[in-house]
Parts: structure tokens; C-alpha cells; sequence
């Protein structure tokens, strides 16, 4: 499983014209599933995004959670994470899960991140085309990957 983890002033996403989620100060969290992923993972990915000291304190360090900022947080699928462009011209995507169970984890991990205290969470709408503004603010941006859950 890997989470693109970018910092933010806010962010927001639209489908057919309509914003349909909108964050202030907080994380935008592009979201793959990968094959074999597990639960564990959804959990391991939950917590590390949550937990993970990527705002700045007084000194001006990062040194802060999401959680500790009282941030929000900004969900949108992207199976293109999983893109192989390795060999030739064109993305593969055969390490991608299935979209059936990506759209269960991508569920899962919308609820996971809730149960970790995070108190505004958004998202997009799985399979749509959607439109994210992004202002990272930094620029700060993280590929967090889970490794079916090592290291949790």
C-alpha cells in the first residue's frame, strides 16, 4: 500500500464541476492499494499518516503531527501510484490490486484515519474523475509505503 503524503494550506477536489471535499491546513493523501495488501496495511498506513511529525513547531522544526495540529485530511484514490515505467512508453499496472478490493481499502483507510483522531476527513469519490487543487506547502512531500504492515 503507498500513500503520496503532501502537506498543505488546504486543498480540495471536484467531480463533474462539484466540490465534493475541501481542507484547510492539513494533508492531502493520495492512496494505492497494492496486490497482497492487507488490512494490516490500511492500519500501518493509517497510523504513520496520522502520527507522522511533518508541520513545522515554534523553532520552526518538523516536529508535529497531523494529529498534534489538529489538521485535516484530504483522501483521494490513485491506483497510478502503482504505475510501472520501467519498460517502454506506456505505465503498467499489474501490481495494482483489483479494483473491487482497492475500493475496500480505500473505504477502510477513510475510516482509519477518522478512528486515529483525525477529526475533518475528505475525500474524493473512488473510480471518478476528479480534479484535486493541491497548495503544498513547503513544498513537503512524503511516499510512504507499507510493506504488508513491517515496521508497525
Amino acid at each position: 500500500m503507498k500513500a503520496l503524503v503532501q502537506r498543505v494550506t488546504e486543498g480540495s477536489v471536484t467531480i463533474d464541476g462539484e466540490v465534493v471535499g475541501e481542507i484547510g491546513k492539513g494533508l492531502v493523501i493520495l492512496f494505492g492499494a497494492g496486490r497482497g495488501d492487507t488490512e494490516k496495511d490500511v492500519e500501518f498506513l493509517a497510523s504513520k499518516c496520522a502520527n507522522l511529525r511533518i508541520f513545522c513547531d515554534a523553532d520552526d522544526k518538523m516536529n508535529l503531527s497531523l494529529l498534534d495540529i489538529d489538521g485535516e485530511a484530504l483522501i483521494i484514490s490513485q491506483f497510478t501510484l502503482y504505475g510501472d515505467c520501467r519498460k517502454g512508453r506506456r505505465p503498467g499496472f499489474s501490481d495494482a490490486a483489483d479494483p473491487a478490493e482497492a475500493e475496500q481499502f480505500y473505504q477502510h483507510f477513510i475510516e482509519a484515519m477518522k478512528r486515529n483522531g483525525i477529526r475533518n476527513v475528505q475525500c474524493g469519490r473512488f473510480g471518478a474523475d476528479m480534479k484535486v487543487k493541491i497548495f503544498n506547502d513547503g513544498p513537503v512531500t512524503f511516499m510512504i509505503e507499507s510493506k504488508n504492515g513491517v515496521g508497525v
